[in-house]
């Protein structure tokens, strides 16, 4: 199983807000320090790691055609991004 590279999972993911400042969720992830993004790295890693996969092209198509995989995912980030970084989520319609 290959693992993820951080840019692979901000492909992923939406949007956040905090303090009335709006930035997109991979730049966020970008600018947490190294072992913040390896602890989401970790945790995103448990959640597909049963996935059959070779590189993020292939890891990506398997997640967006898997509704309850990106579930897990945005609810493995909802929890870090609202209790860890005490943000609000809004969602871009």
């Amino acid at each position: 199983m290959n693992v993820p590279t951080w840019g692979t999972v901000g492909g992923l993911l939406g949007a956040w807000m905090t303090s009335g400042q709006f930035k997109p969720v991979p730049q966020i992830l970008m600018e947490l320090p190294p072992a913040e993004q390896q602890k989401l790295v970790n945790e995103a890693t448990a959640i597909i790691r049963n996935l059959d996969w070779t590189d993020a092209v292939q890891l990506t198509a398997l997640v967006m055609s898997n509704q309850a995989m990106q579930q897990k995912l945005l609810a493995m980030l909802t929890t870090y991004v609202t209790k860890e970084l005490q943000a609000e989520i809004r969602y871009d319609d």
